[in-house]
């Protein structure tokens, strides 16, 4: 893969290098687009997966993507 690297004016100095985009461009094609339940082995990995995404959202030790004291 060969990536960009962009020549930028920052603040202090005179010209700086940056990276530009490292992704490859396009959609994601095929028929396994979206099928995350045939991904995961069993019916426990499953459970897992779906136990950590509600207590990422819902659980009282933590709020949203923010670890607070208090919610929001």
């Amino acid at each position: 893969m060969e990536y960009k690297i962009e020549e930028k004016s920052a603040p202090g100095r005179d010209k700086v290098k940056v990276l530009g985009a490292t992704y490859d461009e396009g959609k994601p094609e095929g028929e396994e687009l979206g099928k995350w339940r045939q991904k995961l082995r069993d019916r426990e990995e499953k459970l897992k997966y779906l136990q950590t995404g509600e207590r990422y959202w819902y659980g009282k030790d933590w709020y949203g993507s923010e670890k607070r004291k208090n919610p929001a």
